[in-house]
């Protein structure tokens, strides 16, 4: 029987690095006899964690597709990675995903970059499922878990099991919402008594729980103001409206690796997770410039978006599509964001790095395409006259940068090739040549994704990536007026060089002027642009430690000519002379560039921020608190925020984020100038 959109759930398995997500996902598809072993994040064997850095470092650093059937429902499983470098994979898994199972594992609380990821996923109106993983350890605490979900999410924090313990190890569970109880079986569970020692807190938890389901229907409401009691099918019934409106999250308990709970939670995707029917996709008519809501149904003109790009060593490019309307099939199809026709040919179901080729794709479902010319990431994808853009993915902005150069100077090309397509794949990432310091940078989420991506290029193009901390773009200028001379003379036989120049020069705002006042014809007019042309082949390196100078007006005033032996290259010789002369007594000083920060962290942390910007020579322009949030605006040297990604992370817990920009140059102070100045000419003696 064909799969149709209200058969299909896609979910992204989130949550904190190591917590057990591929090891989940893995479960899972043993379970539903999508595999027949279950594989190891240590051993290298998931199907989840194929690529060959992950298996090196054991852990996830790409979203990864794996699809199974479940009780005739197939279920698109998208396994993101946890660490914080690693968000904008979280972000292409989510765009394509009904909702979320959040992996935590049993250690008594929640860790605080999962408590921003739920956060996140409510804020997007994506559903979520918590399992407390871990449930097998002899420290296993479910109880703390589930009080600390409780404490930091009051309002939609549903436990809808009670674990049954033996020590320190769960063999079972109490279902909340059935009263019934069941025990881990060789296969599955089996229905066993509930125990007494659990009889008082499942009433209690079956009370909040009744409480919780009848919020989410008026009907339910009132029974239960008039009966004080909800049926078991009605709190289904609630609950699973909660989840869809997010104002209710199921909490479970398992064992990733001991195989406990994976059922369940199977069973509870099918019931309680959004069908992709039941969801539909933001959009623009590119027609008519309005926003429209394209609803997830077969019948209708395709709709896809490209939410994710990757490119293999053997197969090339390929493109991550999310059907959101119609079929995908065979054929033309427009790219509405470029305006380009694509033409697909195979369309691919993806189990990890396996992938089967399929004839279509229907309504709600998630695949692939590959060799198309000009689609990437955020592309939507059309058939017929259709003409809509699906709303774009958000995706992090880049906020720390590494100078990177290749060990061997000729591969310098093919790396810069290669990062370039790194950034196809990877909408976090940014590769380009810094003009000013003629460096190549490369900037990301954070060091651990800038050394794997330098790391992935090792191994795939056989190039040796070398990092270091990106030069600082720091600029000369003067603070006030001083005149220079510039006497060019050569006499070698025949025509000699002349050209003399008197400049003066003087600070202004702008980057530089050039101007004249010359009296009585001593400097012929022919010559003006030699001299100006002179004067800035000179600005780009200063006097002080040869950075570029700015905040320059250079007037020429007076100087002396030859009618044989004066020429072009003879004045601007005199105004090189005339610069190097006159700039060191204009009262020459340093400039640093100034970004601003726009740093949102949880309020607790405003003074840890506020005191490590005070450090960093910054300062702060002002704060502003929005619920449990605050918006911190401070303007900081640049060289002093090179690496604050990582510091900020540090201690803010994984939750402070910030975005910097570029305002303005400022004065460095004498005693830091003396040190820079030391450290360039050091460096030009290298």
């Amino acid at each position: 029987m064909a799969t149709t959109a209200k058969d299909i759930r896609n979910v992204a398995v989130v949550g904190h690095s190591g917590d057990g997500k591929t090891s989940l996902c893995e479960a899972m598809l043993y379970n539903a006899g999508a595999i027949d072993r279950i594989g190891k994040t240590a051993d290298g064997t998931t199907v989840c964690d194929y690529d060959d850095i992950e298996k090196q470092r054991q852990m996830s650093i790409y979203a990864t597709i794996a699809n199974l059937t479940w009780k005739g429902v197939k279920i698109n499983l998208l396994d993101t990675p946890g660490f914080y470098d690693f968000e904008g994979e979280r972000n292409s898994a989510l765009s394509a995903a009904e909702a979320a199972v959040v992996v935590i594992d049993a250690i008594g609380d929640v860790p605080a970059d999962t408590e921003a990821i739920i956060e996140d996923c409510l804020k997007a109106k994506k559903p979520v499922v918590v399992f407390i993983n871990g449930m097998d350890k002899d420290n296993a605490n479910y109880v703390g878990t589930t009080n600390a979900l409780m404490e930091k999410f009051p309002t939609n924090a549903a436990p809808v099991q009670e674990p049954i313990m033996n020590g320190n190890k769960m063999e079972g569970y109490v279902s909340i919402m059935e009263d019934k109880a069941y025990k881990f079986a060789q296969k599955g569970v089996e229905e066993t008594e509930i125990p007494a020692n659990l009889k008082a807190t499942t009433d209690d938890l079956l009370a909040k729980l009744t409480e919780n389901a009848a919020e989410n229907d008026e009907e339910l409401m009132e029974k239960f103001f008039e009966e004080g009691a909800l049926s078991s099918e009605e709190i289904v019934k609630g609950v699973r409206l909660g989840i869809h409106s997010c104002s209710t999250m199921i909490i479970m308990a398992g064992s990733a690796l001991q195989n406990k709970g994976v059922d369940t939670l199977l069973d509870y995707i099918v019931q309680f997770v959004p069908s992709a029917a039941e969801r539909t996709v933001s959009a623009t008519d590119l027609a008519s410039g309005n926003p429209v809501e394209i609803k997830c149904e077969d019948g209708d003109a395709f709709v896809g978006q490209i939410f994710k790009t990757a490119y293999d060593q053997f197969s090339g490019k390929l493109n991550y599509i999310k059907v959101y309307r119609g079929t995908l099939k065979p054929g033309a199809v427009l790219n509405t964001t470029t305006g380009k026709e694509e033409r697909i040919g195979q369309i691919l179901v993806l189990r990890g790095k396996k992938s089967e080729i399929v004839g279509e794709l229907c309504a709600g479902d998630i695949g692939a395409v590959n060799k198309l010319a000009s689609t990437n990431t955020n592309d939507t994808l059309c058939a017929g006259t259709l003409n809509v853009k699906v709303d774009p993915i958000a995706f992090p902005q880049p906020n720390i940068s590494m100078a990177v150069t290749a060990a061997n100077k000729n591969d310098e090309d093919k790396m810069f090739a290669a990062f370039r397509k790194v950034m196809e794949e990877d909408y976090t990432f940014l590769v380009e040549k810094n003009d000013e310091t003629s460096e190549m940078v490369i900037s990301g989420q954070g060091e651990v994704q800038l050394d794997l991506i330098s790391k992935k290029i090792k191994l795939n193009n056989k190039i040796d990536v070398v990092m270091a901390d990106p030069k600082v773009a720091y600029r000369e200028t003067i603070r006030k007026t001083a005149e220079g001379d510039g006497s060019y003379k050569k006499q070698s036989g025949g025509h000699g060089q002349y050209g003399v120049v008197k400049i003066r020069f003087e600070p202004i705002e702008d980057v530089f002027e050039f101007g004249e006042e010359v009296v009585g014809g001593v400097v012929p007019k022919q010559y003006f642009p030699a001299v100006e042309k002179g004067l800035r082949e000179c600005m780009p390196k200063g006097v002080l430690a040869g950075y570029p100078v700015t905040g320059v007006r250079a007037v020429l005033f007076d100087g002396k000519y030859h009618p044989v032996d004066s020429s072009e290259m003879a004045f601007k010789q005199a105004a090189y002379l005339a610069f190097k002369d006159g700039i060191p007594k204009a009262g020459p000083v340093l400039l640093e560039p100034i970004v601003q920060l726009d740093i949102d962290i949880p309020s607790d942390f405003l003074g840890a921020v506020m005191g490590d910007i005070s450090k960093r020579r910054g300062r702060i322009l002002g704060n502003e608190t929005q619920g449990k949030t605050t918006r911190v605006t401070a303007e900081c040297p640049q060289s002093e925020v090179l690496k604050y990604a990582t510091d900020l992370r540090s201690f803010t817990q994984g939750r402070g984020k910030f975005v910097s920009t570029f305002v303005r140059y400022e004065e460095v102070a004498p005693q830091l100038a003396d040190k820079i100045i030391k450290d360039r000419a050091a460096q030009e003696k290298e």
